[in-house]
Protein backbone atom coordinates (compact mmCIF):
# COMPACT_ATOMS: atom_id res chain seq x y z
CA UNK A 1 0.00 0.00 0.00
CA UNK A 2 1.25 3.47 -0.82
CA UNK A 3 1.41 5.31 2.39
CA UNK A 4 0.78 8.37 0.51
CA UNK A 5 -2.37 7.21 -0.80
CA UNK A 6 -3.81 4.60 1.60
CA UNK A 7 -4.35 2.99 -1.20
CA UNK A 8 -4.65 -1.06 -2.73
CA UNK A 9 -1.32 -2.02 -4.58
CA UNK A 10 -1.73 -2.65 -8.74
CA UNK A 11 -0.99 -5.91 -9.36
CA UNK A 12 -2.40 -8.41 -11.81
CA UNK A 13 -3.57 -11.85 -10.13
CA UNK A 14 -4.03 -15.09 -11.78
CA UNK A 15 -6.84 -16.76 -11.37
CA UNK A 16 -8.30 -19.96 -12.81
CA UNK A 17 -12.45 -19.94 -13.89
CA UNK A 18 -14.38 -22.64 -15.04
CA UNK A 19 -15.61 -22.36 -18.33
CA UNK A 20 -18.66 -24.48 -19.43
CA UNK A 21 -17.89 -25.01 -22.87
CA UNK A 22 -14.08 -26.68 -22.38
CA UNK A 23 -14.78 -30.70 -21.88
CA UNK A 24 -12.69 -32.69 -19.83
CA UNK A 25 -11.66 -33.16 -16.45
CA UNK A 26 -10.00 -29.57 -16.13
CA UNK A 27 -12.88 -27.23 -17.56
CA UNK A 28 -10.74 -24.22 -16.17
CA UNK A 29 -9.22 -21.16 -17.86
CA UNK A 30 -6.76 -18.50 -16.43
CA UNK A 31 -8.43 -15.43 -16.23
CA UNK A 32 -5.92 -12.49 -15.20
CA UNK A 33 -7.71 -10.31 -12.93
CA UNK A 34 -6.13 -6.53 -12.11
CA UNK A 35 -6.25 -4.70 -8.85
CA UNK A 36 -8.69 -2.35 -10.92
CA UNK A 37 -11.12 -5.38 -11.54
CA UNK A 38 -11.56 -6.18 -7.40
CA UNK A 39 -11.35 -2.77 -5.85
CA UNK A 40 -12.75 0.04 -8.34
CA UNK A 41 -16.12 1.39 -7.67
CA UNK A 42 -16.81 -1.05 -4.80
CA UNK A 43 -16.74 -1.72 -1.25
CA UNK A 44 -14.54 -5.33 -0.36
CA UNK A 45 -13.70 -6.90 2.91
CA UNK A 46 -10.47 -8.79 2.00
CA UNK A 47 -8.97 -10.69 4.59
CA UNK A 48 -5.47 -12.47 4.41
CA UNK A 49 -4.01 -15.50 6.25
CA UNK A 50 -0.53 -17.77 5.82
CA UNK A 51 -1.71 -20.13 4.15
CA UNK A 52 -4.71 -22.44 2.67
CA UNK A 53 -5.31 -26.04 4.43
CA UNK A 54 -3.54 -24.74 7.39
CA UNK A 55 -4.98 -25.10 11.13
CA UNK A 56 -6.26 -21.55 12.23
CA UNK A 57 -7.01 -20.74 8.42
CA UNK A 58 -9.06 -23.49 8.59
CA UNK A 59 -10.79 -24.12 11.56
CA UNK A 60 -11.97 -20.40 12.01
CA UNK A 61 -10.79 -17.84 9.71
CA UNK A 62 -11.97 -18.62 6.55
CA UNK A 63 -15.19 -20.49 8.24
CA UNK A 64 -16.34 -17.50 10.08
CA UNK A 65 -16.11 -15.40 7.20
CA UNK A 66 -18.34 -18.06 4.87
CA UNK A 67 -21.00 -18.58 8.03
CA UNK A 68 -20.74 -13.93 8.45
CA UNK A 69 -21.03 -13.52 5.17
CA UNK A 70 -24.46 -12.49 4.15
CA UNK A 71 -24.08 -9.97 7.33
CA UNK A 72 -21.37 -8.79 6.13
CA UNK A 73 -22.58 -7.93 2.54
CA UNK A 74 -25.83 -6.48 4.62
CA UNK A 75 -23.89 -3.77 5.44
CA UNK A 76 -22.98 -2.49 2.19
CA UNK A 77 -20.01 -4.44 0.92
CA UNK A 78 -20.50 -5.97 -2.54
CA UNK A 79 -17.41 -9.12 -2.29
CA UNK A 80 -15.79 -10.75 0.82
CA UNK A 81 -12.33 -11.67 -0.74
CA UNK A 82 -10.13 -14.62 1.04
CA UNK A 83 -5.85 -14.00 -0.30
CA UNK A 84 -3.49 -16.52 0.17
CA UNK A 85 0.13 -16.52 -1.09
CA UNK A 86 -0.84 -19.93 -2.71
CA UNK A 87 -1.24 -20.55 -6.05
CA UNK A 88 -5.00 -20.90 -8.51
CA UNK A 89 -4.66 -24.44 -7.90
CA UNK A 90 -4.48 -24.45 -4.31
CA UNK A 91 -6.54 -21.94 -3.58
CA UNK A 92 -9.57 -24.26 -5.61
CA UNK A 93 -8.71 -27.41 -3.88
CA UNK A 94 -8.74 -25.99 -0.39
CA UNK A 95 -12.18 -23.96 -0.78
CA UNK A 96 -13.71 -27.36 -2.28
CA UNK A 97 -12.35 -28.97 1.26
CA UNK A 98 -13.68 -26.06 3.27
CA UNK A 99 -16.88 -26.18 1.22
CA UNK A 100 -16.56 -22.12 0.89
CA UNK A 101 -19.03 -21.19 -1.93
CA UNK A 102 -20.11 -17.45 -0.82
CA UNK A 103 -15.92 -15.96 0.00
CA UNK A 104 -14.21 -15.49 -3.13
CA UNK A 105 -10.72 -17.34 -2.83
CA UNK A 106 -8.16 -14.88 -4.84
CA UNK A 107 -4.44 -16.30 -4.70
CA UNK A 108 -1.60 -14.36 -4.28
CA UNK A 109 0.70 -16.63 -6.16
CA UNK A 110 3.51 -15.07 -6.14
CA UNK A 111 3.23 -12.49 -3.12
CA UNK A 112 3.48 -9.53 -4.74
CA UNK A 113 0.12 -8.22 -3.56
CA UNK A 114 1.33 -9.03 -0.29
CA UNK A 115 4.67 -7.85 -0.94
CA UNK A 116 3.49 -4.08 -1.95
CA UNK A 117 0.89 -4.22 0.84
CA UNK A 118 4.20 -4.39 3.61
CA UNK A 119 2.70 -7.61 5.13
CA UNK A 120 4.85 -10.26 3.28
CA UNK A 121 6.85 -12.25 6.10
CA UNK A 122 9.23 -15.45 6.03
CA UNK A 123 7.92 -18.66 7.67
CA UNK A 124 10.80 -20.18 6.80
CA UNK A 125 10.85 -21.37 10.68
CA UNK A 126 7.65 -23.49 9.74
CA UNK A 127 8.98 -24.67 6.21
CA UNK A 128 6.21 -22.16 4.52
CA UNK A 129 8.87 -19.91 2.94
CA UNK A 130 6.92 -16.22 1.97
CA UNK A 131 3.62 -15.77 3.02
CA UNK A 132 1.16 -13.24 4.44
CA UNK A 133 1.22 -11.71 7.78
CA UNK A 134 -2.79 -12.19 9.18
CA UNK A 135 -4.75 -9.33 8.29
CA UNK A 136 -7.96 -7.74 7.06
CA UNK A 137 -8.98 -4.96 5.35
CA UNK A 138 -12.19 -2.90 3.91
CA UNK A 139 -10.68 -1.49 0.92
CA UNK A 140 -14.08 0.98 -0.79
CA UNK A 141 -13.33 2.16 -4.59
CA UNK A 142 -9.63 1.19 -4.00
CA UNK A 143 -8.87 2.96 -1.11
CA UNK A 144 -8.39 1.22 2.56
CA UNK A 145 -10.74 2.21 4.45
CA UNK A 146 -9.56 0.31 7.84
CA UNK A 147 -6.74 -2.52 8.33
CA UNK A 148 -6.90 -4.86 11.34
CA UNK A 149 -3.57 -6.27 11.15
CA UNK A 150 -2.60 -9.23 13.98
CA UNK A 151 -0.06 -8.09 16.80
CA UNK A 152 3.57 -8.99 16.57
CA UNK A 153 4.18 -8.68 12.73
CA UNK A 154 7.38 -10.36 12.03
CA UNK A 155 9.46 -12.85 9.96
CA UNK A 156 10.06 -15.87 11.55
CA UNK A 157 7.59 -15.10 14.38
CA UNK A 158 6.53 -18.19 17.01
CA UNK A 159 2.97 -17.52 17.34
CA UNK A 160 0.05 -16.88 14.81
CA UNK A 161 -2.42 -14.45 16.36
CA UNK A 162 -5.63 -14.34 15.82
CA UNK A 163 -7.29 -11.58 17.36
CA UNK A 164 -8.45 -8.75 15.11
CA UNK A 165 -8.65 -10.23 11.56
CA UNK A 166 -11.65 -12.11 12.29
CA UNK A 167 -15.21 -12.08 10.65
CA UNK A 168 -16.55 -10.89 13.83
CA UNK A 169 -14.37 -7.98 14.59
CA UNK A 170 -14.85 -6.67 10.94
CA UNK A 171 -18.48 -7.44 11.13
CA UNK A 172 -18.40 -5.07 14.24
CA UNK A 173 -16.72 -2.03 12.26
CA UNK A 174 -18.77 -2.21 9.68
CA UNK A 175 -21.75 -1.92 11.95
CA UNK A 176 -20.43 0.47 14.00
CA UNK A 177 -19.68 2.75 10.76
Amino acid sequence: MTAETNTVPQVTFKTRIRNPELEGPNPYQWKDLSSGDIFTGRRVVLFALPGAFTPTCSSSHLPGYEELHDQIKAEGVDQVICLSVNDAFVMFQWGRAQQADKVFLLPDGNGEFTRKMGMLVDKANLGFGMRSWRYAMVVNDGHIEKMFVEPGYADNAEDDPFEVSDADTVLEYLKAG
